[in-house]
């Protein structure tokens, strides 16, 4: 279990993190970005997952500023209320709170940011927004299409589900067009949230090999 932490953006406002250390010393840094509902129970379990990689692993509370301690599951009115969140979000005041983060890590060494969902936009904005990042690994952001003109300052690679029904292949393939530097993985037969074993989305082969390709990014990007 990761421990909890507070931070404070550059507007004063705070907010709450998760945060892990590997055993030994740090290969790097790793910010965490939340699904579209909040750093609940595998948001925090992705955050051990990549200390025990080896990564100063950290997730941030991104929701705090709509409310304090979101942490909900993934259907009925626990996903209205996530949504809900995530509408009521502004992208100026997550890449603030990104900022944060990023220094709360910055001892790990060289610092990336994976995330999902949401947090899979929020990981395309921050490598194009957020300066000190080395890599960026966005997994099916649903709003990277809508800012797929935007210039990323690190290495990106994107990581895609064939059969998202809210990312249809025509969406990916405008952001894999905008963006030629960039690389993209799209992985036959999963869905959206195919990576997450708490959805009834979660595809086992494409979460694993989507893992192993973010592990094998990161380990080139952060040593």
């Amino acid at each position: 279990m990761p421990d909890r932490i507070d931070l404070t953006a550059s507007d004063g406002h705070t907010f709450g993190a998760w945060k892990a250390a590997p055993s030994g010393a740090p290969k790097g840094a790793l910010l965490v970005i939340q699904e579209a509902f909040g750093v609940n129970a595998h948001i925090r379990e992705m955050v051990d997952k990549y200390a025990a990689e080896g990564y100063l692993a950290l997730a941030p509370q991104l929701y705090d500023r709509v409310e304090r301690d979101v942490d909900v599951g993934y259907v009925g009115e626990d996903r209205e209320r996530g949504i809900a969140c995530m509408k009521a979000m502004d992208f100026d005041d997550a890449m603030r709170d990104v900022e944060a983060a990023r220094d709360a890590i910055a001892s790990g060494g060289k610092t990336g940011i994976t995330g999902w969902c949401w947090g899979g936009s929020i990981s395309w904005l921050a490598a194009c927004r957020v300066s000190g990042l080395a890599a960026s690994v966005p997994c099916y952001g649903g709003r990277i299409p809508d800012f797929k003109d935007e210039s990323p300052k690190c290495p990106v690679m994107f990581q895609w589900g064939e059969t998202d029904a809210s990312l249809p292949l025509d969406k990916v393939e405008e952001v894999r067009a905008a963006q030629p530097g960039t690389i993209h993985h799209i992985y036959p037969g999963a869905g959206h949230g195919f990576t997450c074993d708490h959805r009834e989305s979660y595809h086992e082969e494409s979460a694993k090999l989507a893992h192993e390709r973010a592990m094998a990014f990161f380990g080139e990007h952060l040593a």
